[in-house]
């Protein structure tokens, strides 16, 4: 693969292993898609991911905790760890777990049932996860700068300043 397209769907590998090498867990085995969401202003090769899932196999007590975080009021970071939308079927976007990505690192694209790579192409969906996401990375830049110390699990800015120095070479 050559260039990941924004808003384009994917599957990676060998993230995991970026993750723990600065510090951060990754502790989701699954072989999830992620969502390229939006390239690096600083390097253009660098794209914000978020995982996706599929929102129907959760069970109620899954579906509540996610509704939970859902209902928080707007000025409530919590509120954007999750969104809800529709992609080829209900999906559920881990805006939390979101990571910088390469190209380096996906393994192939996500398909439609047609074998066609799955680009989202709903304008309100792309806007609110865009939103959510940068509401995410502003918070982690924001808990950095006050305290040394990440505060979403998988170091976010670690992984981004990993990637930097791999795009450099």
């Amino acid at each position: 693969m050559e260039s990941i397209v924004k808003n384009g769907m994917y599957f990676i590998n060998g993230i995991r292993d970026v993750v723990l090498s600065v510090g951060g867990k990754f502790d989701d085995f699954k072989d999830r898609p992620i969502v390229a969401l939006l390239q690096s202003k600083d390097d253009i090769n660098i794209f914000w991911a978020i995982p996706v899932g599929d929102l129907s196999h959760r069970s109620k007590e899954g579906r509540d905790r996610i509704d939970k975080y859902l209902k928080y009021p707007i000025k409530d970071i919590r509120s954007c760890f999750y969104h809800i939308g529709k992609t080829n079927k209900e999906s559920l976007f881990f805006l939390s777990d979101a990571f910088p990505i390469t190209v380096d690192y996906i393994s192939r694209e996500y398909l439609t049932f047609n074998s066609q790579h799955y680009v989202i192409k709903n304008k309100q969906l792309i806007l609110a996860l865009e939103e959510k996401l940068k509401r995410i990375l502003s918070y982690e830049q924001s808990k950095i700068k006050q305290t040394g110390n990440f505060f979403f699990r998988q170091n976010i800015f670690g992984i981004y300043n990993h990637m930097r120095n791999e795009t450099k070479f």
